[in-house]
């Protein structure tokens, strides 16, 4: 069966970094569209950044500049590099995965979610 696994949560500072991982199995990784959420309490779900089979990527405007994701079709691996973090990226972040990047919502994949906490 589908499973998506986030990793590399945690606490950090205002400026600090984290990495998010989020391995996959289950279906063919390298033709699907991988991407993040995230959650903030008391908020609605949104878009984080994702990248399509062909590498292509989209990244909110909340994060660009900051965030990098990247995905290892090997590993079937994606990640989320977070730099220069900011106390507004505290969230439940989670990974998901798509035969098409407008397709999460409606079709797609979803992991259970690792919690990001950023303090001022």
């Amino acid at each position: 069966q589908v499973q998506l696994v986030e990793s590399g949560g945690g606490s950090e500072q205002a400026g600090g970094s984290l990495r998010l991982s989020c391995a996959a199995s289950g279906f063919t990784f390298s033709s699907y569209c991988m991407g993040w959420f995230r959650q903030a309490p008391g908020k609605e779900r949104e878009a984080v950044a994702s990248k399509d089979s062909d590498w292509s990527t989209v990244y909110s405007d909340s994060v660009k500049g900051r965030f990098t994701v990247s995905r290892d079709d090997a590993k079937k691996t994606q990640y989320l590099q977070m730099n220069n973090l900011e106390p507004e990226d505290t969230g439940m972040y989670f990974c998901a995965a798509a035969l098409r990047c407008d397709w999460f919502e409606s079709h797609g994949y979803w992991g259970q979610g690792t919690q990001v906490t950023v303090s001022s």
